[in-house]
């Protein structure tokens, strides 16, 4: 039986996003299969299932945060990804940003769009939620920013990343990324391997 797309459910406001982001084009062409992004509002996501940001869970346990650090050093080793640049204004509000991106999909322009708007989180990393930096930052990828924005706002983009959200936490998502393939579900960059393994 062929498996389903896997399903990538992100938030621009996770680095372990971005590197998940990094390492799937190279594991798409090694299954023959295309991921399916989905935009998930993280801050929605952690509200229903009473989770918070390893931020705040790791910090003052001793060693945790040591062995995330180490599990990241080997993630952007194994995949071949180049580690993100910490955000300095983090937490970052993304809802404007994750509206976007669902206008994004509707204007054809995503995979544009998650590029600009993860490397502007990540890589040269900004106050992604202050409109008029996020605005200009997107105009700079090249991107109709004012028109993303724009839709953004319309009640059906809305209601899609609401329904995102929850139809991702009846799944069973708590975090992100989460990934699906039919309804098997991955938490964590980490479990990429796991994902590609379905395709085996």
């Amino acid at each position: 039986m062929t498996q389903p797309a896997p399903q990538f459910l992100f938030d621009f406001g996770s680095p372990n996003a971005f590197l998940s982001h990094r390492a799937i084009p190279a594991i798409e062409r090694r299954i023959g299969v295309k991921f399916d992004y989905v935009p998930v509002l993280l801050g929605g996501i952690f509200k229903a299932t009473n989770n918070r940001s390893p931020a705040e869970t790791l910090a003052g346990i001793r060693n945790k945060s040591e062995f995330m650090a180490l599990e990241t050093e080997r993630f952007l080793k194994r995949f071949d990804v180049a580690p993100y640049v910490w955000n300095p204004n983090f937490p970052v509000n993304t809802l404007n940003l994750m509206r976007a991106a669902v206008a994004a999909q509707l204007e054809g322009v995503f995979a544009q769009y998650a590029e600009a708007a993860f490397h502007h989180m990540w890589v040269e990393p900004k106050k992604m939620d202050d409109p008029q930096i996020a605005a200009q930052a997107l105009a700079s990828s090249g991107l109709d920013a004012a028109k993303l924005f724009a839709r953004a706002q319309e009640p059906e983009v809305k209601a899609k990343l609401i329904a995102n959200t929850e139809d991702a936490v009846a799944r069973g998502a708590f975090g992100s990324p989460t990934f699906f393939v039919g309804s098997e579900m991955f938490f964590g960059k980490e479990q990429l391997r796991d994902v590609e393994e379905m395709y085996g």
